[in-house]
């Protein structure tokens, strides 16, 4: 049995990791988690799973809850809180599944820890990608990929040799403004914004998908995960999310890993690596059903936000600290309808064009450009 510290229990990924580990009580034990601002859900997930360890956001929440909770559950909070739950004791693996660049930290302390890290936070390897895969060889940790892309190009890449890959395809679906040309996107709402077609995901990596920002993260994070360079990382439109990502050899051979759009299924491989057991829960791929799969090349300057990725992860260094912070602060005034959708781009490429590089961060100057960019895109926003 594997025993699971997981980031993030109350979001999309976690709630889902959750689902995966409730299907399999045989396989898997929750015994440490940490939760965002739903309280409610945190208290129900808690008295279910009844994990030693739950961190909370703020003082305040832990206040609230300590009556509340199991007697054998320890209650901690803040940065320091969720360090404790990713270097859990009990733990064999560590879940990262919160948003921003919140789980750097946590991240790196959990690989000094030698746990195994399954990865669905972006912004942990587009911040400081450097730095976790130097600490992961270090210590001899496995960052094992759980973002549906990654962990299909990690599938296709098991038993080959990286040396004798031509590149990697990165599918995207194209988010829920896909079949409008730019210039039908200058009075989209929030709402239509976030009806993706496709996928069941949180308000901001919708929105991300909308910008197609996912996809220059994941374009980054594929660079760290796999050591490969940005020029034979490729972004394919594939409307239906049925391959979900492929890798093509230089003998021509393409390999791509297929099934229906279900999150559990890459998650539940991360935790069972490197064995597989019955999914219980989602749906199998009919082709038949399907009938077609729909692929297009990718339109720079349709989606810009791509493009601004390729550059801030050529150049490195603090730069795409700088696309990540900047990113979330401009979702965050887009979702608060203090932003148009067009906005999101225009202002993170006025914080990239601000920057001045430092091209061998240390984690204290990562963590000082994130805050000095957040800083810089309040004011420009405002």
């Amino acid at each position: 049995m594997k025993q699971i510290s997981l980031l993030g229990a109350t979001g999309s990924i976690g709630t889902q990791t959750l689902e995966v580990i409730r299907q399999h009580p045989e396989h898997f034990e929750l015994v440490a988690m940490s939760v965002g601002k739903n309280i409610d859900l945190a208290l129900k997930q808690i008295l279910e799973f009844k994990p030693s360890l739950v961190s909370v956001q703020s003082k305040f929440d832990l206040d609230k809850m300590k009556d509340l909770v199991p007697v054998q559950t320890k209650l901690v909070w803040g940065e320091e809180g969720l360090i404790e739950v990713a270097t859990s004791a009990k733990a064999t693996i560590v879940v990262n599944a919160v948003l921003g660049s919140v789980g750097l930290a946590p991240t790196l302390a959990a690989i000094k820890e030698r746990k195994t890290i399954a990865i669905a936070n972006k912004e942990t390897l587009v911040t400081a990608g450097h730095i976790i895969t130097e600490y992961a060889k270090k210590y001899e940790v496995q960052l094992l990929p759980v973002d549906s892309e990654h962990s299909a190009i990690f599938q296709a890449l098991n038993g080959e040799d990286i040396n004798d890959v031509e590149k990697l395809i990165l599918t995207a679906s194209g988010g829920s403004f896909r079949d409008l040309k730019r210039s039908e996107l200058t009075e989209v709402t929030v709402d239509q914004a976030l009806n993706h077609p496709n996928w069941s995901m949180g308000a901001k990596i919708t929105i991300d998908s909308a910008t197609m920002m996912n996809k220059g993260l994941e374009v980054i994070e594929a660079h760290w995960l796999f050591d490969i360079s940005y020029e034979k990382i490729e972004v394919v439109l594939h409307k239906e999310s049925i391959i979900h990502s492929m890798v093509e050899y230089i003998d021509g051979s393409v390999l791509a890993q297929l099934g229906t759009p279900d999150m559990k299924v890459p998650i539940q491989y991360a935790l069972t690596y490197p064995n597989r057991i019955k999914n219980k829960g989602n749906d199998r791929l009919k082709l038949w059903e399907i009938g077609k799969l729909h692929f297009s090349q990718l339109d720079f300057e349709r989606y810009r936000c791509v493009e601004l990725a390729y550059e801030a992860g050529r150049i490195g260094g603090t730069l795409p600290t700088v696309l990540n912070a900047a990113n979330e602060i401009a979702v965050a005034y887009f979702l608060e309808k203090r932003l148009s959708f067009l906005g999101i781009e225009t202002m993170i490429e006025k914080a990239l064009e601000k920057h001045n590089v430092i091209s061998r961060p240390s984690l204290e100057e990562i963590i000082a450009t994130d805050l000095e960019t957040r800083t810089l895109m309040h004011s420009l926003i405002k």
